[in-house]
């Protein structure tokens, strides 16, 4: 059972939670404020407010979650990783694949 790793600026979190729940593609996501430190386009970037989403996903859901979140983020390139959990509860393994169906 994968969790996506998403971060996403903080107004456009929500949104984002919404539409992968709406759509099936997750069980379930957690949003976290966070400041982000990064270069981009030879420029640094310091404290940055981002939102980190973690979405609760199955295998055979990844790559549609993956393919429609990426059209549907802000960012010009989004930050999308995906973490395998190979020791879950099963029983809430079971509820995420009931979920995503």
């Amino acid at each position: 059972m994968p969790t996506v790793y998403v971060t996403a600026p903080r107004d456009a979190a929500a949104d984002l939670a919404t539409f992968l729940i709406d759509e099936k593609l997750a069980a379930c996501v957690n949003v976290v404020d966070c400041e982000s430190y990064y270069r981009w386009d030879g420029d640094v970037y310091e404290g940055d407010e981002e939102a980190i989403l973690l979405a609760k996903t199955t295998a055979d859901r990844y790559p549609e979650l993956r393919r429609q979140l990426e059209a549907e983020h802000p960012a010009e390139v989004p930050c999308i990783e995906r973490f395998d959990e190979a020791d879950v509860l099963d029983s809430y393994a079971e509820w995420v694949d009931r979920e995503v169906r």
